[in-house]
């Protein structure tokens, strides 16, 4: 994406900007972008205060979404049998549409895709999710926001994932719209657990009544680098083990919205002194070091079933040698998280149009490497058509096998199965920023020390 625009525009705004909002770096042309939308669907979701256990009732159980455990399985099986190649590899992909209205032409999704709308964006590349965010002229308030998730769910025949990167402090790219709550360093001071989960469970809540389906949260990068200019505070603090439990607690936050939770970034972004939004950071961790310093919290979070992990753009190269970042590494990616550690839930790269993973190689090459290394979802990408079209023809020649291919798509079908996908997705923008909500918010400030 920053191949249409002039260096004058590369510029990262805030240091702790996230991992997907590298995007913010390249914002789209001016663009006349409809504003206004039908409301969402009017389904209740439940308060994170509402039920005496203080879980919302069903979410995050595969028994209750989607017709039940069973036909989720199901609906996995049958739903890859009847996809086609082209169809498979769409799943792979997690762009950014541009505009307020699923139907609405946008002058950027037809620069970038070839396609006016963002329903022509979905019909065309059949990807397996969208990423939202306000700069893409996808947020004006509650209320439009959910019917255009609405509306872009009605345009897949595959179930289709929608994210967001609300951290919550200084990454919240929603933070308009829903219940403001402290950042995870704050969370982490309070060294309560509890608050970590809650203020997850919060999040995921409102981000449901959006109809928001996936969070990129928790960060369970341990911030050991004072001088770490990406990370910083939103990360729970510089402890391994304090980090790792509340990690844990905040993917079971997440769960109990029945929200999917995404730790980042492995193998650990904690200890870097460069942003690899604008370049490629370099960490001399030994593999000793890195058990011992890193992988806690993403231990802790596979152990709390996170239902995907991402990936840093970060050399670590005396766990792979070969100069590659981790997003490119069979040797971290398939070695370290599947093998050693255990994880079998979806792998996203970090965002794709960031300077850190695209020094080595091209944007197409980078898209193969990515699936090859053994991630099963392709962030962001800055050319969706050369990526897209690479990757399919990369499974036309083999070079990505028929098996490999559904095995990742396997694995994002079966997240989408577990939190409710399958089933109706209902709305209710009015539940957003509710009184016992901003109640919540409140006593998680004072307990933080927070104004």
């Amino acid at each position: 994406m920053f191949r249409r625009l002039g260096l004058g525009l590369l510029v990262i705004a805030m240091a702790g900007c996230s991992a997907v909002e590298a995007e913010q770096t390249a914002r789209p042309t001016p663009a006349a972008s409809p504003s206004s939308a039908a409301p969402g669907g009017a389904g209740a979701t439940p308060s994170p205060e509402e039920t005496p256990s203080g879980e919302a009732a069903g979410a995050g159980d595969p028994a209750t979404e989607g017709g039940g455990a069973g036909a989720a399985t199901g609906d996995v099986a049958a739903t890859l049998a009847r996809m086609s190649v082209e169809e498979k590899v769409g799943q792979l992909f997690m762009p950014v549409v541009y505009g307020s209205r699923a139907d609405a032409a946008h002058q950027e999704n037809s620069a970038r895709f070839g396609a006016g709308s963002p329903v022509q964006v979905i019909k065309k590349y059949h990807p397996g999710g969208v990423i939202i965010f306000p700069w893409a002229g996808n947020v004006s308030d509650a209320r439009q926001l959910a019917a255009l998730t609405t509306g872009l769910r009605e345009a897949s025949r595959v179930p289709l994932m929608i994210g967001v990167d609300q951290e919550n402090g200084t990454v919240s790219p929603l933070s308009a719209i829903v219940t403001k709550l402290p950042g995870a360093m704050a969370i982490g001071a309070t060294g309560d657990p509890a608050n970590a989960r809650a203020a997850a469970r919060l999040t995921g809540t409102e981000l449901r009544a959006l109809g928001i389906t996936m969070d990129f949260a928790p960060v369970a990068d341990v911030n050991i680098n004072p001088r770490n200019p990406v990370i910083g505070p939103r990360a729970y603090g510089s402890d391994p083990g304090k980090v790792a439990t509340m990690v844990g607690a905040a993917v079971d936050g997440f769960h109990a919205a029945g929200v999917a939770s995404t730790a980042k970034h492995f193998p650990g972004h904690g200890d870097t002194s460069t942003d690899s939004h604008t370049g490629l950071p370099v960490i001399t961790h030994t593999k000793a070091q890195w058990r011992k310093l890193d992988a806690p919290p993403f231990r802790e979070a596979i152990a709390h079933g996170v239902d995907a992990i991402m990936s840093a753009h970060v050399v670590m190269p005396k766990l792979d040698p070969s100069g590659d970042p981790a997003t490119l590494s069979r040797t971290i990616l398939t070695g370290l998280l599947r093998d050693e550690l255990g994880f079998d839930g979806v792998i996203s790269t970090d965002a794709l149009n960031m300077a850190g993973v695209r020094e080595k190689y091209g944007d197409a090459e980078v898209a193969v490497r990515a699936v090859l290394a053994g991630a099963d979802v392709l962030l962001m990408p800055p050319d969706m058509p050369k990526a897209y079209g690479a990757v399919l023809a990369a499974v036309k020649s083999g070079r990505i096998s028929a098996a490999r291919l559904d095995a990742s798509v396997t694995r994002i079908l079966r997240l989408k199965a577990k939190r409710g996908m399958f089933g109706k997705v209902t709305t209710d923008p009015a539940s957003v920023r509710s009184a016992a909500h901003l109640s919540l918010a409140r006593r998680l400030a004072r307990e933080a020390n927070l104004p």
